[in-house]
């Protein structure tokens, strides 16, 4: 075989632009690419042969003209595909042979996490899951948990009043809605009414206060309020059942400590402490050095609260608590910014589990 020149590339260049155009069909069109360009036994790869045994000062020349060569065909075979595909698909057509865009999957919010959790755990200690309405009417939030009318929490700069009232689902007169609930003891008021004991309720939802925004409040918040109610029930029993609720929403060596304190709709009252499950109790910068952590208020219900339902306070006792929803989320994600839930941030958001 005679050594290529430039004649010889450009003859073949020409040729396979012949073949090419002749090409009735794609696989036509490859075989004649191939027999260019194939590995083995095509024209490139014949010419490259041809520097082994060529003279010495003529490798050189035969090596740039096969590149050459093979650029100019991969030129043309680039063009050519372009074009088959151009006229294959029309514009704007989807090509169903690319590969699929995985969907994007949302995630459930982290106070819906906490939630979900928190009910999870007191329906498995028997109790149910109670709502009631956000536009309450001053008896139930307020009267039947015996709050006197001069009780702070229904001073204006404490409580949402509406400047027109809502009419309650009775439709009757005296049924009219003043004011956004202020806690979810109302629901517990409301479920006495229709129900006699024994009863285990959660009653969790939105509660609304006059408090400005800030790193640790907000108007709005979540709170989840538990009342059971029935024959011998003791502050064992409240005791009982906060510490094994603490024991599976944060750890398994939780304690509970109660602090005496005073709520109007509970005799005796208290504030709910945890061990810190950070450092079991030692001290550190999360319990502030005390070893311990405040998750809400609990009590044994007044009998002043039953009798506004007609519960007979001489045969039932019962036990209550409250606890922020958003407080057990920040105690267990380490959230330092209650604002943080409420913002929408996808950088937040996306960090919790789906």
């Amino acid at each position: 075989m005679s050594l290529p020149d430039q004649a010889a590339v450009a003859a073949q260049i020409q040729a396979f632009s012949t073949e090419l155009a002749a090409a009735g069909t794609p696989r036509d069109a490859q075989a004649v690419r191939d027999r260019f360009l194939g590995r083995k036994n095509s024209v490139v790869a014949s010419w490259m042969a041809l520097i082994g045994s060529a003279p010495p000062d003529q490798k050189k020349a035969i090596g740039q003209r096969a590149n050459e060569l093979k650029q100019a065909i991969e030129a043309q075979w680039a063009e050519y595909q372009a074009a088959a595909e151009q006229h294959a698909r029309p514009a704007g057509a989807i090509d169903v042979t690319l590969p699929g865009r995985p969907p994007t999957l949302g995630r459930r919010h982290p106070l819906t996490l906490v939630r979900d959790r928190m009910e999870g755990i007191f329906t498995r200690m028997g109790f149910a899951i109670v709502e009631g309405p956000e536009i309450e009417d001053e008896w139930h939030c307020f009267d039947a948990l015996n709050m006197p009318a001069e009780h702070p929490a229904r001073d204006m700069q404490d409580t949402l009043y509406l400047a027109a009232p809502v009419a309650g689902e009775s439709g009757r007169a005296d049924d009219r809605r003043t004011m956004l609930r202020t806690h979810t003891s109302s629901i517990q008021i409301r479920y006495m009414q229709a129900h006699q004991p024994p009863i285990r309720i959660v009653a969790p939802g939105r509660v609304y206060r006059r408090d400005d925004l800030d790193l640790t409040h907000t108007p709005m918040f979540s709170q989840m309020e538990g009342l059971a109610v029935a024959e011998g029930i003791s502050l064992a029993d409240l005791k009982g059942t906060l510490t094994a609720f603490a024991r599976e929403m944060f750890s398994p060596s939780s304690r509970v400590r109660f602090r005496p304190s005073f709520f109007p709709y509970t005799e005796p009252s208290a504030e709910i402490d945890i061990s810190c499950w950070q450092c079991d109790g030692a001290g550190c910068p999360m319990c502030k050095r005390t070893g311990w952590i405040e998750i809400g208020g609990c009590g044994m219900v007044h009998p002043a609260v039953f009798e506004a339902v007609g519960y007979d306070p001489e045969r039932y006792t019962g036990f209550a608590w409250g606890v922020g929803i958003e407080r057990v989320a920040i105690l267990r994600y380490r959230v330092d910014d209650i604002r943080l839930f409420y913002e929408n941030d996808l950088r937040f958001l996306e960090q919790f589990p789906l």
